[in-house]
C-alpha cells in the first residue's frame, strides 16, 4: 500500500520574496515559486515597476508589488532567478537595497545561474563561497567570492546554484534553511 501524501506545510507563516524582471529564466522563477508555495510559504513576486514581465521562453509573471515598496524585514528569504533579468535587476537601486538588507538580517538570499550578478552589485558576496553558471565565475571572484562548481552552495545566508538542472537541490536547501 502506498504511503499517504505528507500534508505538513513546513514553511507555513513564512514570507518569501522572488524578484522578477523581463527575460527571467522561466524555470528558475516558477519552479522555486511552486515548491515554496507547496511547502506553505506566502510567496510575493517583486518587480521593478512594470505590470507584467516575460520570461526568456515566453512565460508571463505579474508582480504582487514593486520592489520599491518592500522592506527587508517583511521577508524571511529572497529568491533571485537567472536568465537575462539579473543584468537589468542589478541596475535598480531599491532592489539592491532590499537584497543587501535581507542579507544583513542574516536571512537567506538564494540565487541561481546568472543571478549572482545581483548579489555582486549589492556588495554581499565578498569572502563567501558561491556557485553560478561558469560564465560569471570571474565576476564573482573579482567581487571577492570563493567560487566552486557544485549543484548548490550554502554559506551563511547565501544559497546559490549553477543552472536549471540544479533546481531540486537549490529548493531543498532553501526550504531546509527556512524550516
Amino acid at each position: 500500500m502506498a504511503e499517504p501524501l505528507a500534508t505538513a506545510e513546513p514553511l507555513a507563516g513564512r514570507n518569501i520574496g522572488v524578484l522578477v524582471e523581463d527575460l527571467f529564466e522561466d524555470l528558475e522563477l516558477w519552479y522555486p515559486v511552486i515548491r515554496l508555495r507547496e511547502a506553505g510559504a506566502h510567496v510575493m513576486l517583486l518587480g521593478t515597476g512594470k505590470h507584467s514581465y516575460r520570461g526568456k521562453h515566453g512565460l508571463a509573471a505579474e508582480p504582487d508589488a514593486p520592489v520599491s515598496t518592500a522592506a527587508p524585514g517583511d521577508f524571511d528569504a529572497l529568491v533571485i532567478p537567472g536568465g537575462y533579468a539579473p543584468d537589468r535587476m542589478r541596475r535598480d537601486v531599491a532592489l539592491l537595497a532590499l537584497v543587501r538588507g535581507i542579507a544583513e538580517l542574516g536571512r537567506p538570499v538564494a540565487f541561481i545561474c546568472h543571478a549572482g550578478w545581483v548579489p555582486i552589485s549589492a556588495g554581499i558576496v565578498a569572502g563567501r563561497r558561491v556557485t553560478s553558471v561558469p560564465s560569471i565565475r570571474d565576476d564573482l571572484e573579482n567581487a571577492g567570492a570563493h567560487w566552486e562548481d557544485s549543484e548548490v552552495v550554502q554559506d551563511g545566508p547565501l544559497i546559490s546554484s549553477r543552472h536549471p538542472g540544479d533546481l531540486p537541490a537549490f529548493c531543498r536547501t532553501l526550504i531546509a534553511a527556512l524550516g
